[in-house]
């Protein structure tokens, strides 16, 4: 999977957590206005940090954006134009924080284009010569799914609690452009929307990173082959229905229902993780193939062609399974394109296993490979 470019890419010399910051923040302007104007203070005040860092300048720790901006400016650091810049995006950053109204992207936009007049000033006086700051770029909205706001957020917080730790390795004596290279890579990956991790499940010191796509998914007990009885039980008793009912250690987990151990908590948390996997793969392949119809099984998939989702659910067609399919067609499912994509889930008729099911996937493959 690639990781998209950004425009302040060229920043990562200097600071790769300004840089990864910058590129959260172009992210945000399309999905989240409000998000965007709000963290641009953080990432303005951070650069402000360092430079009054680098010019041995006193300064209360305690001291707000505004003390801080009036400081460089009354030392003569601020042109009249990265003055009002810094000004423009603290005030909407104010305006975010606190007022309730609806933000507009051409606000967003404003911040964005001080922002960039901020950071070509702090490149060309405190950035390593070689550095060529690119012309002024407007951001596009993304054609691909963005990122949702709680992900936003996630990203963010992390940054800029890195930024602030790298904002304080710089000591008295050592050039911004030094200290950068000595910063190890952010935590925070440039990844595709969906992907960022919204939370850890744990058991027994194992982890378990859940993506912000998978939030809330639909635990489907027959998803989950040794846990499936286990994960009915939990949903009866308002657990485990949705990832988010899950709590973050899974240790004890079986004590909300009777007559299951520890084991069974150990045995859901590795289908958890075969289940996380396919389910990226199975975003991946959306993504990539945005409008198609999929049926899947297991790690497996189909692509649902118009001819393959016309084929009559008949057993002139398909062979060994007359009770599922007399049981499709009493529901009323009586060609392929009305199954359901998650083909376990026909495992709910009676007398049909998962061997059943499988009968099926290897018979609609084979249709839709002639």
């Amino acid at each position: 999977m690639d990781k998209p470019s950004y425009f302040y890419q060229f920043l990562e010399p200097v600071s790769k957590e300004l840089a990864f910051v910058a590129r959260e923040l172009e992210n945000s302007i399309f999905s989240s206005p409000r998000t965007m104007l709000t963290h641009a203070r953080v990432f303005v005040e951070n650069i402000l940090q360092q430079v009054i860092k680098t010019e041995k300048l006193i300064e209360d720790p305690r001291a707000s954006l505004k003390e801080r901006l009036d400081l460089l400016n009354d030392n003569g650091y601020l042109t009249n134009e990265v003055r009002d810049a810094l000004h423009y995006v603290r005030m909407t950053g104010n305006q975010a924080a606190h007022d309730s109204r609806m933000f507009r992207y051409s606000e967003a936009l404003l911040s964005w284009e001080a922002l960039y007049k901020i950071v070509r000033w702090y490149v060309e006086v405190y950035g390593p010569v070689s550095i060529k700051v690119p012309d002024y770029q407007d951001p596009s909205p993304k054609a691909s799914e963005s990122y949702g706001i709680s992900e936003l957020e996630v990203r963010l917080k992390a940054l800029e609690e890195l930024l602030v730790a790298s904002v304080q390795k710089i000591t008295d004596d050592t050039a911004v452009a030094e200290t950068a290279a000595t910063i190890a890579e952010a935590p925070v990956e440039a990844e595709l929307p969906g992907y960022t991790a919204i939370r850890t499940l744990t058991y027994k010191g194992h982890k378990l990173e859940i993506p912000y796509f998978l939030r809330d998914a639909f635990l489907l007990p027959q998803r989950f082959a040794k846990s499936e009885t286990f994960l009915i039980r939990l949903g009866a008793e308002q657990q485990a229905r949705i990832m988010s009912e899950l709590p973050n250690n899974l240790y004890d987990l079986h004590k909300h229902v009777k007559r299951y151990n520890e084991k069974n908590d150990e045995t859901l948390f590795e289908e958890l993780k075969i289940f996380v996997q396919e389910e990226k793969v199975r975003r991946q392949l959306a993504l990539e193939r945005p409008g198609e119809l999929f049926f899947f099984h297991k790690t497996d998939h189909i692509i649902v062609t118009e001819e393959l989702s016309k084929i009559p659910l008949t057993a002139a067609e398909f062979t060994g399974i007359p009770s599922l399919l007399r049981q499709l067609n009493q529901d009323q499912i009586e060609t392929v394109g009305q199954l359901p994509k998650e083909l376990v889930i026909l495992a709910k008729y009676e007398n049909v296993g998962a061997g059943t099911v499988e009968k099926l996937f290897v018979q609609l493959k084979e249709k839709q490979n002639k």
